[in-house]
């Protein structure tokens, strides 16, 4: 078998290991010390005015513009067509009910009551509260903004 030669040992130098051991506890105590300084968020968030982006060329600019434009009337178009849609429902839903109430008061009565049950509803809470005796309201309301950071 092929042995490796034992490798030479070091000669550890006890008062020099304590003495790094020591500073690094200084170190360590130094710095506990010390409030950790709150970096604001902003700092990491590169505004969009100064990320580099690649200028658009002409033909992809032209593009856009005409696809937002397309889409404006396509969404346009549709709201139309959906508001015309309801308008033809509320215009039937009258000519019928007044063609109901021709045939009988009570059906049409019955037909236009409102239907609690159609929408659950369910509140939970104080119907009235009276005024704290002796509240005295505040004139204006002043809004604190500022920034507070924590870890």
């Amino acid at each position: 078998s092929r042995a490796q030669p034992m490798k030479k040992k070091k000669k550890v130098d006890v008062k020099r290991e304590q003495a790094q051991k020591d500073r690094l506890k200084k170190k360590i105590k130094k710095l506990e010390k010390a409030a950790p300084e709150m970096i604001p968020i902003e700092d990491f968030i590169t505004p969009l005015k100064v990320r580099s982006l690649p200028p658009l060329s002409f033909e992809e600019t032209e593009r856009r513009v005409l696809l937002l434009k397309k889409w404006c009337l396509f969404k346009q178009k549709q709201d139309k067509a959906e508001k015309k849609a309801i308008q033809t429902l509320v215009e039937a839903q009258q000519e019928a009910l007044k063609e109901l109430r021709l045939e009988s008061e009570e059906l049409y009565q019955a037909a236009i009551r409102r239907d609690e049950g159609l929408l659950p509803f369910e509140r939970d809470g104080p119907n009235y509260t009276p005024p704290l005796p002796g509240y005295d309201p505040p004139e204006g309301k002043c809004i604190d903004i500022t920034k507070v950071y924590t870890q």
